[in-house]
């Protein structure tokens, strides 16, 4: 077992490793994406807490330091990040107790995911974890290198992102949870509540491969409801606006998928569609609470709670990442908001209204 070391705030712009011998320091710096980032280390360190106040589990023995990496700031990957210290929690292993939680925010930028990986392995952590694709993939690339296991989440295709093989078998010592789309469901949600009609629209971007290959299931599946899927690629934040209103002149409604450069801009893409009537529907429960209309979709927090259960077994030496196979959450759940159909003028369904796993009646706003 590497030796526990003090925790460490790092702030993922700068890349600067600040050492204490009095537990979590904060950086010094004042830029916006670095206040950012600071805010979401508070808040991870609240779930955390949260986590260790809620358990009645004694704690494990042993000590342990762990770096959790999350690509961008959204509500289901943080959703993810609180479920996984809540599993950890339930196992034994408790942040302030037996375990030391260094964790930093990419904001959505690829070469400070890469940046963060070698950070996590700087400091000789136990154990990486990857909330998004992105920060996953640098992981274990740092991760194979220094002997260090990485246990990931929130990646809808961990085939297509080369951390499985094709039979869900780990690649090496890294393995954890899919947040595959349920997308059969949601086109057969959409034709319930819009029978009229005839195309959908998605963002997505280019360059991520789970978005890439929820599209090819998306065009597959979609002829058999009727409906012709009209693509919108972008290759950054900045394509986000143009790429919106071109594809809102195309479209009866937008599908989300859980593309984290895509649901970082959910807010204004949501207010270009409302200004044209024209319905969004969401990929997880955080999109409905902020402005889409409906959604299939899945339990962050039970995902982050699997996976940090899968990620105690590496831990406690129960397991080896490499002797687990990737595993997902099957189990899809109608949200809707009422609020937003009321906006628009549509009716919901009652039988998927009566059948909800939640309703809201407001529009919350975006963090």
């Amino acid at each position: 077992m590497k030796k526990t070391m003090t925790a460490l705030l790092v702030t993922a712009m700068a890349a600067s490793i600040l050492a204490g011998c009095g537990g979590k320091q904060a950086s010094s710096e004042s830029s916006e994406v670095s206040s950012q980032t600071q805010a979401s280390d508070t808040q991870g360190s609240v779930d955390g807490d949260s986590a260790s106040e809620d358990q009645s589990q004694e704690a494990a023995s042993g000590s342990y330091t762990i770096g959790i990496g999350q690509f961008a700031v959204h509500g289901s990957l943080d959703n993810c990040r609180e479920g996984f210290l809540q599993g950890l929690a339930e196992e034994g292993l408790i942040e302030g107790q037996n375990l030391t939680v260094i964790y930093e925010n990419s904001q959505a930028d690829p070469s400070i995911a890469a940046q963060i990986a070698s950070n996590f392995a700087a400091q000789d952590v136990d154990l990486m974890c990857g909330i998004a694709t992105p920060i996953a993939q640098n992981e274990y690339n740092v991760g194979r290198k220094n002997n260090i296991p990485v246990i990931y989440t929130a990646i809808t295709d961990p085939v297509a992102a080369e951390l499985a093989n094709a039979d869900g078998t780990p690649v090496g010592e890294v393995t954890g949870t899919s947040d595959k789309l349920p997308v059969k469901q949601q086109l057969e949600m959409i034709r319930a509540i819009l029978p009229e009609a005839k195309s959908i629209g998605i963002l997505y971007t280019t360059s991520e491969v789970n978005s890439l290959s929820t599209i090819e299931e998306y065009k597959t599946l979609a002829p058999e409801y009727g409906f012709e899927i009209v693509e919108g690629g972008v290759s950054a934040t900045s394509d986000i606006p143009l790429a919106t209103d071109r594809l809102l002149e195309k479209v009866d409604c937008l599908s989300n998928l859980t593309d984290n450069t895509v649901v970082s801009s959910l807010p204004s893409i949501l207010n270009k569609a409302n200004k044209k009537n024209i319905p969004v529907f969401g990929s997880e429960i955080e999109q409905v609470k902020i402005g889409c209309l409906a959604a299939m979709g899945l339990d962050y927090v039970a995902l982050g709670n699997q996976t940090g259960k899968m990620a105690a077994k590496v831990l406690k030496g129960e397991a080896k990442a490499s002797e687990m196979n990737y595993e997902t959450i099957t189990e899809a759940a109608f949200y809707g908001n009422s609020q937003v159909a009321e906006d628009l003028g549509i009716s919901l369904p009652d039988d998927l209204v009566s059948s909800a796993k939640e309703m809201f009646s407001s529009i919350e706003a975006a963090n």
